[in-house]
C-alpha cells in the first residue's frame, strides 16, 4: 500500500509529491527508500536545504548499499556542490563499487572542480564500471588537465570506454580532443565510429 501511494503521488503538484518522497526516504522499506531517494532528484528543487538533509542521511546511514548509491545520483542531479567533501569522505571508506561510480558520476554533475584529482585516481579503478564513470565525469567537469589523462584511452581494447571517451572529449574540446575523434570515427565498432563522427558534425556546425 505504501509502494503504491509513492506511485501515485508522481501525480500531486511538486510541493506535496516533494513532502511524500523526504516522508518516504524514512521508510522501513528499502524499495520504498529507493524509489523515493531517486525520485527527489527531479522534485528536490522545491526545497535543496531539505532535499541536502535527506539525501545526505540516506548517503551516510542508510543500510542498503543501492540507496546509498541513488542519494548520491540524486545529489549529482541537485547540483549540491554543499555536499562535494561529504562524497569524497564516503568514496574513500566505501569498499562498494557501485557506490563509488554513483559518487564519481555526481562529481562530474556537481561540475566542481576540487573533484579532478579523485576523478583521475578513479581511472585507474579495478573496475570498468567506475572508469567509464570517471572518464565522463571528466568530460563533464569540463576541465582542459583531463585531456592529457583520457587521450591514451583512445587505444584502449574496451569499446564501451572509447564510446564513453567520445563524448569526453568532445566536451572537453580542443585540437587534440578533435584529433583524437577524427581516430575514433574509424573505429571498428560502428557505435563508436558512429558517434565521433556525429560529435565532429556538430563541432564544425557550431
Amino acid at each position: 500500500d505504501r509502494m503504491r501511494a509513492l506511485t501515485e503521488g508522481r501525480k500531486l503538484d511538486l510541493t506535496d509529491r516533494f513532502q511524500l518522497v523526504c516522508n518516504a526516504a524514512g521508510d522501513a522499506n528499502t524499495r520504498i527508500r529507493y524509489d523515493a531517494v531517486s525520485q527527489i532528484a527531479s522534485v528536490g528543487v522545491q526545497d535543496l536545504p531539505k532535499s541536502l538533509a535527506v539525501l545526505s542521511d540516506r548517503l551516510l546511514h542508510d543500510p542498503e548499499m543501492d540507496v546509498r548509491a541513488a542519494a548520491a545520483d540524486s545529489i549529482g542531479a541537485l547540483k549540491l556542490t554543499e555536499a562535494f567533501e561529504m562524497l569524497v569522505e564516503t568514496y574513500h571508506t566505501t569498499g562498494d563499487w557501485l557506490l563509488q561510480f554513483s559518487i564519481i558520476a555526481a562529481l562530474g554533475e556537481l561540475g566542481d572542480r576540487r573533484g579532478f584529482e579523485i576523478l583521475a585516481q578513479s581511472l585507474q579503478h579495478n573496475n570498468d564500471l567506475v572508469k567509464i564513470a570517471a572518464i565522463g565525469a571528466l568530460g563533464d567537469l569540463g576541465d582542459p588537465r583531463g585531456l592529457e589523462l583520457i587521450l591514451p584511452l583512445v587505444n584502449n581494447p574496451d569499446w564501451e570506454i572509447r564510446y564513453r571517451l567520445t563524448q569526453a572529449l568532445h566536451q572537453i574540446g580542443g585540437v587534440e580532443a578533435e584529433a583524437a575523434l577524427t581516430q575514433l570515427s574509424q573505429d571498428p565498432v560502428a557505435q563508436v565510429a558512429e558517434t565521433a563522427k556525429t560529435l565532429l558534425a556538430s563541432h564544425g556546425s557550431n
